[in-house]
């Protein structure tokens, strides 16, 4: 569906106020979990079979590159006209070239765990962005397993490893790890790792992060272990590879904060978004909302997330703890576009780690909405906005720092602009969720079944 508002301009998007956000969409698989699914996969002995993969470019890198090592994959489209993927794995071999996770930070992290464990020599590699991103944080955990890893690539200033990364896999140990940062994808490549140790692996976390690595791993057989010591979690996971599984992917919780925000600030919307997964440190924007006065309801049982426009008009704003972030570090730029529109200041709290993603997205929300005429200021380790209490933005150009966050939330905020806003590096978008638009289009077309 073309959305005659939303025209592409070469690598340009131009976007339309909306007047209403109605109708019922369903989100595209969850892009952290495909990743992890497809690895499983990888690494079972014989035939898995997944549905509901993201339909982005990162986890296409990602299937790439278990194809890239021996995996056998046949795709089909089921009598749904969805994609099923059947994963032969297991006889995992060396790659007969660099492997290329593209611009995804999760695959480059998750996968490092993964081939350091596997007995054979791999250079994992990305686009740009990529190589900027410091990886010693998951380089540093699997060195103490006994990976050798090497980095072609170190940053000038503070001499953190950087992608290319030369794997020498294989001989790893089962070590326990205190995670000195919040982070599921470093505690997703530690876990990797440990199924190809030599004993038990355990990872210690002060702050709750994305559980999606352990639930996988449960669900399909493997043994995970969870206690809780002294108020820290621990994950323990014993050596072995997966039996074969099948899985259907849930819905992008991350995708779906987009849609939340817009039918939470564009007056007269109500909107259903099937299909949104609901596990733990995923569904912290949906609190935040509903703590800002958004009409916002997750219904667990089926995945449907309904959203309408408040009652009461404009949001106001609040201030989002620090422990709160690990549950929706990436809904952070579009929940800044929700703090804008509301009364009151709104305050980030713990959100440095958004510097180091694909850009620098404190720095990118303080710019690009700012152009949009939003008060929006980085100080520190903090991210505060103050809020136009419902007046929405100012159309504008603005650039999307090759960020697929930052894209997509500068059109939630074009939505309730004064006049049309050009984004420009719009194809960013192609990393996450390439139907971004058409489910706009859908939206401002399709009223809904009361």
């Amino acid at each position: 569906m073309t959305d005659p508002t939303i025209s592409p301009i070469a690598d340009s998007m131009l976007v339309e106020p909306a007047t209403s956000l109605r109708g019922r969409i369903r989100m595209p698989g969850d892009k952290s979990i495909s990743h992890r699914v497809l690895m499983l996969a990888a690494l079972a002995e014989g035939e898995s079979v997944i549905g509901g993969l993201s339909d982005g470019d990162d986890v296409a890198s990602t299937l790439a590159i278990i194809e890239a090592l021996g995996v056998r994959v046949d795709s089909e489209v089921n009598l749904s006209g969805e994609w099923v993927h059947h994963i032969f794995g297991g006889d995992l071999s060396p790659a007969a070239s660099d492997l290329d996770v593209g611009n995804s930070g999760t695959g480059m992290r998750l996968l490092a765990g993964m081939l350091a464990g596997l007995p054979f020599s791999s250079v994992l590699d990305g686009d740009a962005s990529i190589r900027r991103r410091p990886m010693d944080r998951v380089l540093n955990p699997l060195r103490k397993m006994g990976a050798s890893i090497v980095s072609r690539n170190a940053d000038s200033a503070s001499g953190a490893g950087m992608a290319p990364l030369v794997i020498n896999g294989g001989g790893l140990r089962g070590i326990e790890y205190h995670l000195p940062v919040a982070s599921a994808q470093v505690k997703g490549s530690v876990l990797f790792a440990g199924l190809l140790a030599d004993g038990p692996t355990t990872v210690v976390e002060r702050w709750p992060t994305r559980t999606h690595t352990e639930e996988l791993m449960t669900a399909i057989g493997i043994d995970i272990e969870r206690s809780k010591v002294g108020g820290l979690d621990r994950i323990s996971v014993s050596p072995g590879r997966p039996d074969p599984f099948d899985h259907d992917v849930a819905g992008d919780p991350s995708q779906a904060a987009f849609w939340a925000v817009g039918a939470s600030i564009v007056p007269g919307s109500n909107v259903v978004i099937e299909n949104v997964y609901s596990g733990p440190e995923r569904s912290g924007f949906v609190a935040v909302l509903a703590r800002m006065g958004a009409d916002v309801t997750h219904d667990e049982a089926t995945g449907d997330l309904l959203v309408r426009s408040p009652p009461s008009g404009a949001l106001e704003g609040t201030t989002v703890r620090a422990d709160e972030i690990p549950g929706l570090v990436d809904e952070v730029p579009v929940l800044a576009v929700a703090a804008a529109c509301a009364e009151g200041k709104t305050v980030f709290e713990g959100v440095g780690e958004l510097r180091i993603k694909e850009s620098d997205r404190l720095a990118a929300i303080e710019s690009e909405l700012g152009r949009m005429g939003a008060e929006v200021r980085a100080e520190g380790d903090c991210l505060v906005v103050w809020g136009r209490s419902g007046r929405g933005f100012c159309g504008a150009s603005v650039d999307a720092h090759r960020d697929h966050r930052i894209a997509m939330s500068c059109a939630i905020a074009a939505l309730v602009a004064d006049g049309p806003t050009t984004i420009n590096g719009w194809e960013s978008v192609s990393t996450s969720y390439p139907t971004f638009a058409d489910h706009r289009a859908s939206l401002m077309a399709t009223e809904i079944e009361n």
